[in-house]
């Protein structure tokens, strides 16, 4: 491993070594499906980032990527809470989170249902309530907010691709929100 290129800054492969490592290694990810909930608890929106997918569409996701080595999952889903729906977005993550599901993302689509044409990937899904201001940041064209029932319509899913729709849908049945 000595010849694989790391940034020891920030720990991040170089793009040559990250190819390599994808094309022999399953990379961990977290998934965070990010909710608005009201004062009892009932999911009342569900955000959707739109934009650039791993398959080059433009699509509806959620907030999605990778852990870092040495860092923890807790930490990885602040991360991308913050750097996909804003520095204010307050989001609230359990001092130690458990995944509402594990999802594998394989190359071949049709596989597992959840497609990434750029590797196999497992990611831990988390429902994640934030109670902040969302702007989406970087990478995010948009961020919208939806109801239960708007985020499952055929519209909205025909939006959705890798597995996407799928996943939403296993966190609202999870949190007993499925309409």
């Amino acid at each position: 491993m000595s010849e694989i290129d790391t940034d020891t800054h920030n720990q991040w492969l170089s793009p040559e070594a990250m190819e390599l490592v994808r094309s022999q290694v399953p990379i961990v990810y977290v998934d965070a499906v990010p909710v608005r909930v009201d004062s009892t608890g009932c999911v009342t929106e569900v955000g959707l980032l739109l934009r650039q997918a791993a398959d080059g569409s433009i699509s509806r996701m959620v907030v999605s990527g990778r852990v870092l080595f040495g860092e923890r999952i807790r930490d990885a889903l602040v991360r991308h809470c913050e750097k996909d729906l804003g520095p204010l977005a307050l989001p609230r993550i359990p001092t130690n989170p458990a995944p509402f599901t594990v999802v594998e993302y394989f190359p071949e689509p049709g596989r597992s249902g959840f497609h990434d044409p750029r590797h196999h990937a497992v990611s831990l899904a988390y429902v994640v309530p934030v109670d902040g201001e969302c702007t989406p940041t970087q990478k995010a064209l948009d961020l919208a907010w939806l109801t239960p029932d708007e985020v499952v319509s055929a519209r909205v899913r025909a939006e959705m691709t890798g597995g996407q729709d799928r996943l939403v849908r296993l966190a609202l049945g999870h949190v007993g929100q499925l309409p």
